[in-house]
């Protein structure tokens, strides 16, 4: 429901702040950018992680330019009112959930690629521009943005901003930090900051950048970014190993990244993922095997990486080696590896999907600690991982509405937080920290580096309005 300020209505309890929040809001920005409706706001309350509280919003706003940003956040500082930034929601650990009485500032509405220069190879975008449709927009210019989360096709360049998120690529290409060259951010007071820069090389002052990315619209909110593109590579071939042990499968990944070779995806995914995957798509994957790794090479000629890789994963003990014929089949493959997540969610309806990295070497370790969990806590666990750098997907599979296993996934998630620091890795390779790992990060990084990233936060941040509770 929009509302001009005489028709929204009075709460009794806070009346007064409500009221001067509305009028201040609606003195700059179009009634169809303010929304107070519980039942319209509700929708905005929270992203996809599970067992992450939420509050109730007391106005959400779509903003369309970057000075309605401003305004909202000059607005919110005055009256000492939290904002939470939102991208498309399709975060996992709470990053994106209201907390009581505040303004969700929806960005999805700032939605323009701004510029694509093939000769700078840059893209400017605003926050709201769903990441597969940049990829699309690039792509029509033969160039290439490559982070792409496996929600590529709903989120959003802020939401992956604010996240650092990684994606299929990450063992060859790396993440979002390494692409986004600069920022126009808005602060807590309202003032717009530029960082960065446009050039291919610069190194002028403190990388303020690189804060902002992964900052969870905790320090200000990123309302444009310059972002570093590649010359688009050839249609990637992909090679499916099977595996009758998920230590098998890591040693192959062990043996393919010490034998020098750069493939442009190295995913695996365990028999409990490949059997969900079928159920719901009958995709005809290999059910019978323990762990599928695919690996792909996006190079001129494939066909002699394909042949090392396939050698190497014999050499570790895979049971059937099969290079995709085509492009068409590859994709297939690479879709069937996409939807993994989502169909773990369908084994019980309710999952939390941890996102442990740890060290290559220590990644058979990782699996068989998941499995040893999954067996101690009588819960499903499948795991899917960007095995080329480390980056796993426990997925806890449980029933919402059965106490006891509740409890028990939520025990079974925290073991393997621990078990991911125990092996020297980190509880959070590309989802975030948000509400869900808060407490985690506080003893991944200690009472000092804890100390120091507080008060990094006050200096931008001073009245702490934004995305209160969230990383710390």
């Amino acid at each position: 429901m929009i509302m001009s300020r005489t028709e929204a209505p009075r709460d009794e309890a806070a009346g007064d702040l409500a009221d001067q929040l509305l009028g201040r809001l609606l003195d700059g920005l179009p009634a169809e950018a303010v929304l107070t409706d519980p039942d319209v706001t509700a929708a905005y309350a929270n992203d996809m992680a599970s067992f992450c509280a939420a509050g109730a919003p007391a106005v959400v706003v779509l903003p369309r330019t970057v000075e309605q940003v401003q305004h909202v956040l000059r607005t919110a500082s005055a009256l000492r009112v939290p904002v939470v930034p939102q991208g498309a929601r399709t975060g996992l650990s709470g990053g994106a959930n209201a907390v009581d009485g505040c303004v969700v500032l929806s960005l999805t509405r700032m939605n323009r690629v701004l510029e694509i220069s093939p000769v700078d190879r840059i893209a400017v975008v605003e926050p709201g521009v769903v990441n597969a449709d940049l990829s699309r927009a690039v792509g029509e210019h033969g160039l290439y943005y490559p982070p792409d989360p496996s929600s590529w096709e709903t989120c959003t360049i802020g939401g992956n901003i604010g996240t650092a998120s990684g994606g299929l690529c990450c063992v060859k290409y790396g993440v979002t930090a390494e692409y986004v060259l600069g920022l126009d951010v808005v602060l807590a007071d309202g003032r717009l900051m530029s960082t960065g820069r446009r050039t291919a090389k610069g190194v002028a002052g403190y990388d303020l950048t690189r804060l902002f990315v992964g900052s969870e619209g905790s320090l200000g909110v990123v309302v444009r970014a310059v972002l570093a593109l590649r010359p688009k590579p050839p249609q990637q071939l992909v090679l499916a190993a099977e595996f009758a042990s998920s230590a098998a499968a890591c040693d192959a990944v062990c043996r393919i990244m010490a034998g020098g070779h750069v493939p442009s995806l190295l995913e695996l995914m365990d028999r409990t993922t490949v059997r969900a995957v079928n159920d719901m798509a009958h995709m005809g994957l290999p059910e019978e095997t323990e762990a599928l790794l695919l690996a792909a090479f996006d190079t001129p000629d494939p066909g002699p990486d394909l042949a090392a890789v396939g050698a190497l994963c014999e050499a570790a003990g895979a049971t059937s080696v099969v290079p995709a014929d085509d492009a068409a089949e590859s994709e297939l493959l690479l879709q069937a590896r996409r939807l993994s997540l989502t169909a773990l969610e369908a084994v019980k309806g309710t999952t939390m999907i941890d996102d442990v990295c740890v060290p290559r070497s220590a990644l058979g370790r990782m699996l068989d600690g998941v499995a040893a969990i999954g067996d101690k806590y009588g819960l499903t666990i499948g795991v899917c991982a960007h095995a080329g750098d480390g980056n796993t997907h426990p997925t806890v599979c449980f029933d919402a509405r059965d106490a006891d296993e509740s409890r028990r996934a939520r025990e079974s998630f925290d073991e393997i937080m621990a078990l991911g620091l125990e092996l020297g890795g980190t509880i959070s390779g590309e989802h975030g920290v948000g509400v869900l790992k808060k407490e985690w990060l506080a003893r991944e990084i200690g009472p000092v580096g804890l100390e120091m990233q507080r008060a990094v936060k006050t200096v931008f941040d001073p009245l702490g309005i934004l995305n209160p509770g969230k990383l710390f």
